[in-house]
């Protein structure tokens, strides 16, 4: 659902299209399909659109964003 989600903003920018799918999901998302969305990051980070990949950093905690 979040490359579906890219593919709206494919004319925005990387940048701010990931900041603006990150807003989206933060928005209308379940807290549980943002870890959900997270989990597959960390594991199949190749089937996700590299937009996408972008947006989930946006979306961890600060700590978790950075490596700590």
């Amino acid at each position: 659902m979040a490359n579906q989600i890219a593919a709206n903003f494919r004319h925005v920018p990387g940048d701010r299209a990931a900041e603006a799918i990150a807003a989206h999901i933060r928005k209308f998302w379940d807290p549980r399909m943002r870890r959900r969305l997270l989990e597959v990051a960390d594991s199949r980070a190749d089937d996700l659109d590299p937009v996408v990949l972008a947006a989930t950093q946006l979306l961890r905690p600060p700590q978790e964003a950075r490596g700590g």
